[in-house]
């Protein structure tokens, strides 16, 4: 007899030590994989699936009622709500979960579009300021009542209060469990 654990079918004589080898952490070989359960990958595929459904819904209607990407999106939110209007590059991409590649091209795509002024950082040169512009402000003021509402609907509106705490609890243990990786990209992007 045999089950199936996602990319591996085991037999049941295998599923003994398959199961004590769940103790171990993981050192990168297959033996040592902590294979999903079938509820397991369930739980994922559907948290997976939701999350993607939800941001691509939330990066259509931006596209469709403002012209922009969420992406973009967020870069504006997150200025608007820096002192000054104003962040450092670096921590820029660690509000806006970018890598700095990534933001470096969108900021340069927002300063076209005259909704962002970069500017080298007075205390350190090496370093670079995003400041959010008068007309960008204006785009992001505009944006966000369309942008709220498409949250409240595909969120707030479909899950019960006690749903909402639940998912708020499970973000927050997510975001802790990754508080050590998150903590060596910050430091990475210290020289940013």
């Amino acid at each position: 007899m045999s089950f199936s654990i996602g990319l591996v079918e085991l037999s049941t004589e295998h599923s003994a030590s398959w199961l004590n080898s769940q103790q171990r952490p993981y050192d990168g070989s297959m033996s040592d994989v902590r294979w999903l359960s079938a509820d397991e990958q369930q739980v994922w595929r559907g948290f997976r699936t939701a999350v993607t459904k939800f941001t691509e819904h939330l990066d259509r209607q931006l596209q469709r009622d403002s012209g922009m990407p969420m992406a973009y999106y967020e870069i504006l939110v997150a200025l608007s709500e820096a002192p000054e209007r104003s962040l450092r590059m670096s921590e820029l991409a660690l509000n806006c979960h970018s890598s700095r590649s990534r933001l470096s091209h969108a900021v340069a795509k927002l300063e076209k579009e005259g909704w962002v002024e970069r500017r080298a950082c007075a205390s350190d040169r090496r370093g670079s300021v995003a400041r959010l512009t008068d007309r960008g402000f204006a785009v992001l003021e505009a944006a966000a009542p369309g942008h709220v509402t498409a949250v409240r609907e595909q969120l707030f509106d479909v899950l019960t209060p006690a749903q909402l705490a639940s998912l708020d609890e499970i973000s927050r243990a997510m975001e802790n469990g990754l508080q050590t990786e998150c903590a060596q990209v910050r430091a990475e992007l210290d020289e940013f």
